[in-house]
């Protein structure tokens, strides 16, 4: 029986995957590489997200039949056992991929990528490392990007987008139960404000306007919790953090010289919004 697209997309969080080819342009970008190779950096980085969320969802098939019955696994529309041989083919996919566009370099950066997607999936996600360890496989991924080059010089890109990663992975953890108080959107919020304006810095005019659209996007759901720590609006900063972080991935792009590089990358960022509504990235 062949499990139906909408459930697969489901299950990888399909839309979200539009925020991680920007990793690999960002990095490349940053690396003075981007060219024919950072599509299959992209690619590979695709799969090892894709990998991740089917892991996630395998690992949490019993907290999932308690708090989200309509996920793919508890809702008995993919079973347990499928689940995690689909995050594990598609690891496979992310190494294979990475190897043929990267060689052994690229290599050297996607094995431990994929070691950190299961750690984090596996050991860590409940823990307080858990937002490191999330920022840690986004920024890995920045560097898959950069491994044709000199990965040194992507550091800072790397660097940004795991500090907006572990503001993503901070809220994301109240979006069952939501009840956060004030201090933690406030500390969010004010981080991505921060991140904003150092990417912004000595940018131009493209960088400076792709950060402002990442801060408001961002921002703006963000703010709405200083008042309303609800679920849902907890799971919609936490999505629109996640669809934000194209403009956020195009302004480092932008900045390193690759402007219209960077304003491809941004135009995925309203595609994800449109996609979200379909199918959650979350």
């Amino acid at each position: 029986m062949k499990t139906p697209l909408r459930t697969l997309a489901e299950l990888v969080r399909a839309p979200a995957a539009l925020s991680v080819p920007g990793d690999a342009v960002a990095g490349a970008a940053a690396a003075g590489t981007l060219g024919p190779r950072t599509a299959g950096l992209a690619g590979a980085g695709v799969c090892l997200y894709w990998a991740g969320m089917a892991a996630n969802d395998w690992a949490d098939r019993d907290l999932d039949a308690a708090e989200r019955p309509e996920r793919p696994i508890p809702s008995g529309r993919i079973s347990a056992p499928a689940a995690l041989g689909i995050a594990a083919g598609l690891t496979a996919a992310g190494l294979a991929l990475a190897a043929r566009a990267g060689g052994a370099r690229a290599l050297a950066v996607a094995g431990p990528l994929a070691a950190a997607v299961w750690a984090y999936d596996l050991r860590l996600k409940n823990t307080a490392a858990g937002p490191a360890g999330m920022a840690a496989c986004r920024a890995l991924d920045v560097l898959l990007g950069a491994s044709t080059g000199n990965p040194v010089r992507a550091l800072p890109a790397a660097l940004a987008v795991a500090a907006h990663t572990y503001t993503v992975t901070e809220l994301s953890r109240h979006e069952v139960a939501g009840g956060t108080s004030a201090k933690l959107p406030a500390a969010t919020l004010a981080g991505t404000a921060a991140l904003a304006a150092a990417v912004a810095a000595r940018g131009g005019t493209v960088t400076a306007v792709l950060a402002a659209e990442y801060a408001t996007s961002y921002g703006r759901a963000q703010a709405r919790l200083l008042t309303d720590p609800a679920a849902p609006r907890v799971r919609a900063a936490v999505g629109a953090g996640i669809t934000a972080l194209p403009a956020l991935q195009g302004a480092l792009a932008a900045r390193a010289g690759r402007t219209w590089a960077g304003l491809a990358v941004a135009a995925a960022a309203p595609l994800a919004r449109l996609l979200a509504r379909k199918v959650s990235p979350t």
